[in-house]
């Protein structure tokens, strides 16, 4: 489905995705994957190859990274050296390249002006997504961060989702995902909560088109002009 929504769509708050909608995190992330690789010994990988691991929490990544599949499970000695090592070096440059993706800082100031609840939902754990979203400028558009690791289940589970409509005292139809994934197609489905993607994120490559969305907008500004206050 692409934007055109018959009408605009009514909702009282709106929670976003953090890697691959707001922040393009692919190089950084990239640049820890390959120091992790060189550190082990293992083959080196690309930028392209690491923008389709992400989206499932670094966990997940590095062992995308040891294996070079997407649900393979790696040698449990290997991955108990390799997360530390991985979450060292990008630690120690999780915003160094990471950039606002174009119309997200015009769409968030949309949202805000417009009187929305804003949240950021992420599976990147805690320790990563404050100081990302501090650097960048965001954090203080956000009044509810829920990282992968402040609850007991993150995306594609529809608790972190369920969690921001407790917050806000809202309903899920009035809560607005826009992400970039089949987790946040899933986790919004799963909560009851309408869902908006944008084709420039990671969606382990695959074209979002795919997915079951309520609608496919170009940018966080285009999303902002598609709805209304509830």
């Amino acid at each position: 489905m692409d934007m055109n929504l018959p009408t605009p769509l009514s909702i009282k708050a709106v929670v976003i995705d953090l890697d691959g909608t707001l922040l393009d995190t692919a190089p950084d992330l990239a640049d820890a994957a390959m120091a992790m690789a060189s550190e082990l010994g293992l083959p080196p990988i690309d930028l392209a190859t690491v923008k389709t691991y992400i989206g499932n929490g670094v966990s997940r990544l590095v062992k995308r990274v040891l294996t070079r599949q997407m649900d393979a499970e790696p040698d449990a000695d290997l991955f108990a050296r390799a997360l530390p090592a991985y979450e060292k070096h990008y630690g120690a440059h999780v915003s160094r390249k990471s950039r606002a993706f174009p119309g997200v800082v015009e769409g968030l100031d949309a949202f805000k002006q417009a009187g929305f609840r804003i949240a950021c939902i992420t599976n990147k754990a805690e320790k990563f997504t404050v100081p990302l979203l501090k650097d960048t400028g965001l954090i203080d558009y956000f009044e509810l961060i829920l990282s992968g690791d402040s609850l007991p289940k993150k995306k594609p589970d529809p608790m972190p989702l369920l969690h921001a409509c407790k917050e806000f005292g809202i309903q899920p139809a009035d809560l607005l995902l826009i992400g970039d994934s089949l987790n946040d197609a899933q986790a919004a489905r799963a909560a009851g909560c309408p869902v908006f993607v944008v084709p420039y994120g990671y969606n382990r490559g695959r074209d979002v088109r795919e997915l079951d969305v309520d609608a496919i907008v170009p940018s966080l500004l285009d999303a902002a002009k598609a709805v209304v206050k509830g």
